[in-house]
């Protein structure tokens, strides 16, 4: 069974090249899926039949899960036995046709108004080398709408100050995003005057490190957002991704056309983009309801 995971990881990373996020949860999916089949089955992954399947997403349900996670669960299962039906291990796969998820209500992602970025991206007020990374991490992940793992991942070299660009590398292609003067200022004045004091490896690359001056972890920075979200008093669930699903409302909001945003982005299908302008659709009908005086 660890060597059939470990394939599939394997398939996932070289030839899918699917994001380390991705892979992690596939992964999860499947080895949760393995315990619940051994312990309530005695069987192993290349036994499970279309029953166990059905049983399973029924335990999850039951559970609590929401649809949502359930679907996600099934499509997990569902990519991991197709490719082993792919590879020859097995002849057909356990995830029949008939078996379907009812999501429920998709919510949409929550966004920030542009007062609330304003009030988050000025907390980190102060003059010290926290202070000031903080500033440049903020200022850079409103500028740019970049995924969180792809902020992480930025290495010095990436950097353009005297263009004012990023080189981001996302999960399938990389883009080159440009930033506005101030957070070209916060990471600028970060890069020459506080990343070296941070850093004690002069030949380490991570553009955001740490206080022990490694790269900054995805639940490093998860933590520092959250810090200056009480810090603001802002009240709305703030994630990493609530900055680049409000980049990319806010820039439709002011006149951006979907290709263009669909570079900035990085999202290898315009569909994807276009869930933005439904958000931003579903905002005007808001206020109109709100407003509308007949409404």
């Amino acid at each position: 069974m660890l060597d059939l995971i470990h394939a599939y990881e394997t398939y996932l990373t070289k030839v899918k090249q699917a994001s380390a996020n991705t892979v992690c949860s596939y992964l999860r999916d499947i080895r949760q899926f393995a315990e619940w089949l051994r312990g309530n089955e005695n069987a192993e992954l290349q036994d499970a039949t279309q029953l166990n399947i059905s049983d399973y997403l029924s335990h999850l349900r039951s559970d609590g899960k929401s649809g949502a996670t359930v679907s996600r669960v099934l499509a997990s299962l569902k990519n991991f036995y197709a490719y082993l039906v792919s590879t020859g291990f097995l002849e057909e796969s356990p995830v029949g046709s008939d078996i379907h998820v009812d999501r429920g209500e998709k919510k949409l992602p929550q966004i920030l108004t542009g007062k609330e970025v304003e009030l988050l991206l000025a907390q980190p007020s102060g003059m010290d080398a926290k202070g000031l990374r903080d500033k440049a991490m903020l200022e850079v992940m409103y500028a740019t709408g970049m995924r969180v793992t792809e902020l992480i991942d930025l290495n010095v070299e990436d950097v353009n100050l005297e263009l004012g660009i990023i080189k981001c590398t996302g999960p399938k292609k990389s883009r080159a995003i440009p930033l506005y003067p101030a957070a070209l200022r916060a990471l600028s004045v970060y890069i020459k005057e506080v990343r070296m004091v941070m850093v004690d490896d002069p030949t380490e690359k991570a553009l955001f490190v740490n206080v022990g001056g490694s790269r900054m972890s995805r639940q490093g920075f998860w933590k520092i957002l959250k810090h200056y979200q009480e810090k603001a008093g802002i009240e709305k669930d703030i994630t990493p991704h609530t900055l680049r699903h409000s980049f990319a409302v806010h820039l439709l909001e002011n006149g951006a056309d979907l290709g263009s945003l669909q570079e900035l982005m990085g999202h290898s299908d315009i569909s994807s983009t276009q869930m933005y302008t439904h958000m931003v659709n579903q905002k005007l009908k808001s206020v109109y309801e709100k407003c509308h005086p007949k409404a």
